[in-house]
């Protein structure tokens, strides 16, 4: 491939290498060049252009990365569309996700210009989930090296998903005096969600008095079960402690005490006969994820776990939250016990292209900037983290933030449209039970609003959606669920989640805010209505 500047008026049937706005219109990277577009960009007062030229022997982005991406479609996996250079992969059921480390490697050292990224191995992935991508480059590579990269593929599966298979489960709780049955209930709720992603139910509750013998026989109840799960009314603290003896007394074998995974350090992996017997650790009665989901999620798809296996999970067992910030389980508490956690993400990386020239969120209100404005009002509502998603103009933007308790979302991809940032921001909150979606350029919005917003709130069912209105008109912000995670991440090119919302009317409570939720400041006419104004210092954000 030859690729440099060349002279506007010998570009025709070259590959532009860079976006450029010609004759009203613009014409994007990749982009093949017609004597119209020659013609256009000369009158737009080009020069040079930087282009590339294909040899004979090379094959452009989209056609290099389908090569490969073909190769990756296996049992669950379904292959994506080429578009710019990328072929993403998307799982078909809900399972476990097994990369191949030797062959994705093999496949990254054909050429600096091809590459494949992957999920980490053993991830529990839902229906839809993206699992790897295929990025070419440069605007093509040689032929040579796709086929090379496709040969690799073809000797060895470099990805495979291993689908949950659905299984009854008995859950046995023990219980000392002074423990809460809203403890236990609770229990229950949590462990009937963490299955539902599986296809997994619990056919069977027993409690029983937190002594060995008492568990054996509620265990020699649970014969109806294909798994039992155990969460024992105290800590088990050695591999003769009651959790332990109890599964030996009813005919089990205890494999393994212990894990280096925290939190999930105190996880029992036993056996019944054929049936599979797990002794929670604590942490197991919350949502959040610890060591009992790495091996249970590895069972129910039919992956042998051994003790061998186990200690093998300390490299990348530390689950524990970030110390210098709250952790989710300490935000749980301030919000009340069983409160969903909802986060803002606060989209921030368009062009402003409405604008004619200036960047809107530079604009000032009061004083003050408008991204700074929406972030600090996102801030000071009761939802969790604030994801400001950035990518047009990043650095100026970055430092309208300073000094503002706010995490900083980079989407390279922002000219491909909104729904690269919905998605960089979904990532970036993944631990939230919901994302509270909101534009950057609504002045009027109070944290008042936003919180009537999370009152509304469910995390499945009506009000898993929560709109605002005004007037009774739909606008924004929204509140979406993380159940609707996988059709999120689907969504492409320059839409928003219109379509999503529209499929799951059921699931929608809308909540009047007036006239801050349809405001926005998108043109030079709505931000002088709304009273802001440019700096006449500055740039205006150019």
């Amino acid at each position: 491939m030859k690729f440099g500047p060349v002279p506007v008026r010998d570009a025709e049937g070259a590959i532009l290498a860079h976006a450029q706005s010609a004759g009203g219109r613009r014409l994007k990277k990749g982009t093949h060049l017609t004597a119209d577009d020659v013609e256009a960009l000369a009158a737009n007062g080009l020069a040079d252009v930087v282009v590339a030229r294909l040899e004979p022997s090379d094959l452009a982005e989209d056609e290099a990365a389908a090569a490969i991406g073909s190769c990756l479609g296996t049992t669950g996996i379904d292959v994506g569309p080429a578009t710019t250079g990328r072929v993403n992969l998307f799982a078909r059921l809900a399972g476990v996700f097994l990369p191949d480390k030797g062959v994705v490697d093999a496949v990254n050292s054909v050429d600096p210009g091809i590459t494949l990224a992957t999920l980490p191995a053993y991830a529990s992935v839902e229906s839809g989930r993206m699992l790897a991508t295929v990025k070419i480059i440069p605007l093509a590579v040689p032929g040579e090296a796709v086929a090379r990269a496709v040969r690799v593929l073809r000797e060895a599966a470099a990805i495979r998903l291993a689908p949950y298979r659905p299984r009854r489960v008995a859950l046995i709780q023990t219980e000392l005096p002074g423990v809460k049955a809203s403890v236990l209930d609770k229990t229950r709720r949590v462990t009937e969600a963490r299955l539902a992603a599986t296809g997994s139910a619990i056919v069977r509750e027993l409690r029983s008095p937190h002594a060995a013998g008492a568990l054996a026989d509620a265990i020699a109840e649970c014969d109806d079960a294909e798994m039992i799960l155990i969460f024992g009314a105290s800590a088990v603290i050695d591999r003769h402690d009651v959790l332990p003896s109890g599964i030996e007394l009813a005919g089990g074998l205890i494999e393994q005490f212990g894990m280096p995974v925290d939190p999930g350090n105190l996880l029992l992996l036993g056996r019944l006969g054929d049936r599979r017997v797990l002794g929670a650790p604590g942490c197991a009665r919350s949502s959040k994820e610890n060591g009992f989901d790495w091996v249970l999620n590895r069972l129910l798809a039919d992956i042998p776990v051994t003790n061998e296996d186990i200690r093998g999970m300390g490299v990348g067992g530390l689950l524990m939250e970030i110390a210098s910030r709250p952790s989710p389980r300490e935000t749980e508490g301030l919000q009340g016990e069983g409160a969903p956690v909802i986060d803002v993400v606060l989209l921030a990386a368009g062009r402003s292209s409405r604008m004619g020239g200036p960047n809107k969120l530079l604009a000032r209100f009061d004083g003050e900037t408008l991204l700074r404005r929406s972030a600090r009002t996102a801030r000071a509502s009761r939802a969790g983290r604030v994801h400001v998603v950035l990518g047009h103009m990043r650095e100026p933007l970055a430092a309208e933030l300073a000094g503002l308790d706010v995490d900083l979302v980079d989407n390279p991809q922002f000219s491909e449209g909104l729904s690269t940032s919905l998605i960089a921001g979904l990532a970036a909150a993944a631990q939230a039970d919901g994302v509270l979606v909101m534009l950057a350029d609504q002045p009027q919005l109070t944290h008042g609003d936003l919180d009537r917003l999370i009152d509304a709130f469910s995390p499945t069912g009506e009000g898993s959606i929560v709109i605002a209105t005004d007037g009774g008109r739909r606008a924004n912000p929204a509140i979406l669920s993380r159940v609707y995670a996988a059709e999120l991440r689907a969504l492409t090119g320059d839409v928003g989640a219109r379509a999503l919302i529209a499929a799951h009317p059921e699931a929608v409570r809308e909540v009047e805010v007036g006239r801050g939720a349809s405001l926005d400041v998108d043109t030079p006419e709505a931000m002088h209505a709304a009273g802001g104004r440019f700096d006449p210092d500055s740039d205006m954000g150019h």
